[in-house]
């Protein structure tokens, strides 16, 4: 008798287990929890890669305006390149050339990178002995899509100095960058 007793106890036990596993209802709250979370994030994240491409908008400006110096002190009778594809070139092509000096890389020289246009505008040019000399430049950065890829236009020139943007993203740099 006192085996028979303790066997349905163990059954009376059993019976007050939940079964193994979550219920359909607990996995529909996991999951509209998530959803809330990635909606809250979702917007953040747009933020940060916006910032990400304006931060290398900005380092590139500095990049180019680095090679234009190393172009001009390498290409005195040049003076500075007044295309992105003078600056760059493929390393495995050859010598570097006034026409391909391999000072800047593939992605940048063809004018696109993280979600920034780059163009070397307002060439200035002056002829001497026969050969034009580009004496003055300016560089501009802008965001593909403005307010997508970023809000605001980048811009440099030959003298170097600190970078100025446009808050509209076009071209017209008049507020100095800090």
């Amino acid at each position: 008798m006192t085996c028979k007793f303790s066997l349905s106890r163990r059954n009376r036990v059993r019976r007050f287990h939940a079964p193994n596993g979550f219920t359909l209802m607990e996995l529909l709250i996991v999951i509209a929890i998530i959803l809330i979370l990635m909606l809250m994030a979702i917007p953040t994240i747009g933020v940060m890669k916006k910032h990400a491409n304006e931060v290398s908008a900005i380092n590139s400006l500095r990049a180019l305006t680095q090679a234009e110096i190393q172009y001009e002190s390498t290409y005195p009778a040049n003076g500075y390149a007044c295309a992105l594809t003078s600056l760059g070139g493929e390393p495995g092509s050859g010598a570097p050339s006034p026409t391909s000096a391999q000072l800047i890389g593939a992605d940048l020289a063809s004018g696109y990178k993280s979600g920034y246009l780059f163009s070397i505008t307002n060439c200035q040019k002056v002829t001497i002995n026969g050969t034009d000399k580009i004496t003055a430049y300016t560089i501009t950065a802008v965001p593909q899509a403005v307010g997508k890829t970023g809000d605001r236009g980048f811009c440099t020139d030959q003298f170097g100095g600190a970078a100025k943007y446009d808050p509209a993203g076009g071209t017209n740099c008049t507020q100095l960058l800090q």
